[in-house]
């Protein structure tokens, strides 16, 4: 699935975007299904379970900004965690053997989809070894104009940066104490049924969508069948065992010198990473996704 120079680009930068790997029938049901959830979340008047609202959500302009685990919600979601070819890229850059994690659909409507501030997958839960990834499904063309997902290249293989604030992890570094040289920052575009693949270390955020197009992307969380978690362990063994999505499993962690900082105390706003990054206190990107919102 993947040709060498593309394995080699993922290690060296953190990253890959690999074109045509969803097809266009799956596409259009994912988009179908989709709209079906923002048509639903009409109904929704603070956050729930499912449904994680942008700042001016109501009934007459619903604004859906995350669908929480997306693969509990609809077989057409869960259908793409084990695709064929998803798993094939896997493969080809950890080996024979992986496990899902956990699913989330990031939707960026159009005029106002909320930025996404910078941050680390890793800072959210740190592993025994780093080889994890979230593989993310464009689900409609993704552009310069429309909030793609931005990423420094080769960032994964450097530090873990402070997501504090105020004593506690809010998910999200700042941009002024951080020393970070965003300049250095690339945009994942392509065009829709393509495919990014980015290190759990990688440091990436996406700006606000000012296109007159939505952006919605299906975000799956993998990691190598030998990476245990450092914290949240397994609550359900059946859950754990049924998330192996191919080769065999093991009960011996694969142990590497990996950089870790404990994301505790918690956020004081609790609920997706949208909310846990209300607390941060200088921002890099400047748009609604700072205001207030009910919970």
């Amino acid at each position: 699935m993947l040709t060498d120079q593309e394995v080699a680009q993922y290690h060296r930068d953190g990253f890959i975007v690999v074109p045509d790997v969803i097809s266009a029938q799956d596409i259009a049901e994912l988009r179908t299904v989709t709209q079906e959830f923002v048509e639903s979340s009409r109904q929704a008047l603070e956050h729930t379970d499912v449904f994680d609202l942008e700042p001016g959500h109501n009934a007459s302009q619903p604004r859906l900004r995350r669908i929480k685990m997306p693969h509990l919600q609809h077989p057409a979601y869960a259908r793409m965690v084990r695709h064929p070819k998803i798993v094939a890229v896997l493969q080809r850059l950890w080996g024979p053997n992986v496990r899902f994690d956990i699913s989330k659909l990031n939707l960026k409507a159009a005029g106002f989809g909320s930025s996404l501030e910078w941050h680390q997958d890793w800072a959210f839960y740190p592993h025994t070894n780093d080889d994890l990834a979230a593989v993310g499904i464009m689900i409609d063309d993704f552009r310069t104009d429309n909030g793609s997902m931005l990423v420094i290249p080769g960032s994964h293989t450097g530090p873990i940066y402070n997501h504090h604030a105020k004593g506690h992890f809010v998910g999200g570094i700042d941009p002024v104490d951080s020393g970070i040289d965003f300049s250095k920052s690339v945009m994942c575009t392509g065009k829709a049924g393509s495919i990014t693949v980015h290190h759990v270390r990688l440091l990436h955020g996406s700006s606000a969508n000012t296109s007159g197009s939505q952006r919605r992307f299906l975000l799956h969380q993998y990691r190598a069948a030998d990476a245990w978690p450092l914290i949240h362990p397994p609550t359900s063994w059946d859950q754990w065992t049924s998330q192996l999505v191919a080769g065999e499993d093991t009960l011996e962690p694969r142990m590497t010198a990996v950089p870790v900082r404990i994301p505790y105390p918690a956020a004081p706003m609790q609920g997706s990473i949208y909310e846990n990054q209300r607390d941060l206190g200088s921002r890099y990107f400047n748009d609604a996704a700072a205001e207030s919102v009910p919970s």
